[in-house]
């Protein structure tokens, strides 16, 4: 596993930016289903650098490209640098390894960091629920292992998990099949240790805040296409791009906010059935 990063932050309160599942593409004018991928990002990036939500870091939270040509993670590092703060990321089912290890690293401005102490009060741990070749997710033992040592080493701070893959159902049969396989490992985990606060993830391409198992579990819209909920067959929704803001402040309160694209240019195709 890799080390950690300190943000080191003399103001009690730690701001995050919460982007994912933007399924970019090698060429720049690839479209998945309908929507120009490389386009919506960059106008959810160009309306974060418009808002007035001071962030000190970038959470990407999985599936950061589309076609398995490992040039498009090149694409995402030069297009999130106009944030001008360190990224971090994690996999989702899309991405592929060791590929995208290999290519981000190139990038000084993007982090391979997945814990990371954010001022005097939290820690941020970043799971990798990635199963190769599959829509799904699990935790392997070795993440799991990881997650208790790090929450064993810093049980004074709050914690704030991110992963890439759902815990909760969304009532879509089709994409509920594709969620995390062992939610119940994690719990298992989780339970030894009360400064958890929440759980956050992508995948859905939707936005939740809801309650498992007494944690706060926080859900995302994408960049790009977006999934409507509580359909049993594969149905795309209206609602324009977003991301998420989240502070964290010294007492383990969060207070968070999906924001969304002020316009809907980029509606998808709707006869789609899947992709």
């Amino acid at each position: 596993m890799n080390g950690f990063y300190s943000l080191g932050k003399k103001e009690p309160v730690v701001r995050l930016l919460q982007i994912t599942d933007p399924h970019l593409f090698s060429a720049e004018h690839e479209k998945l289903l309908g929507v120009n991928t490389t386009d919506s990002f960059q106008a959810v990036l160009d309306q974060i650098r418009q808002t007035l939500f001071n962030y000190d870091l970038v959470l990407a939270t999985g599936d950061l490209i589309q076609d398995h040509n490992p040039e498009a993670y090149h694409r995402f590092a030069e297009m999130v640098k106009q944030l001008a703060k360190p990224v971090f990321w994690l996999e989702g089912n899309h991405d592929r390894q060791p590929q995208m290890s290999l290519y981000l690293a190139k990038h000084p401005h993007i982090q391979a960091e997945k814990q990371i102490l954010a001022g005097s009060h939290w820690q941020i741990l970043l799971l990798n629920s990635q199963v190769a070749n599959a829509p799904s997710g699990n935790l392997s033992f070795g993440q799991l292992a990881w997650l208790n040592s790090k929450l064993t080493e810093y049980p004074e701070r709050y914690t704030l998990v991110v992963l890439h893959h759902n815990i909760l159902p969304t009532n879509s049969a089709w994409l509920d099949q594709h969620c995390l396989k062992n939610s119940n490992a994690l719990a298992e985990v989780l339970s030894r240790y009360p400064n958890v606060k929440a759980i956050l993830h992508g995948h859905i391409h939707q936005e939740v805040d809801a309650e498992w198992k007494g944690y706060r579990v926080l859900a995302t819209p994408s960049t790009c296409i977006q999934f409507k909920p509580n359909c049993d067959e594969f149905t795309l929704d209206l609602l324009p791009q977003g991301w998420r803001e989240l502070s964290l402040f010294a007492d383990g309160r969060i207070e968070t906010e999906v924001k969304r694209l002020n316009s809907n240019a980029f509606l998808p195709d709707f006869q789609s059935k899947g992709y």
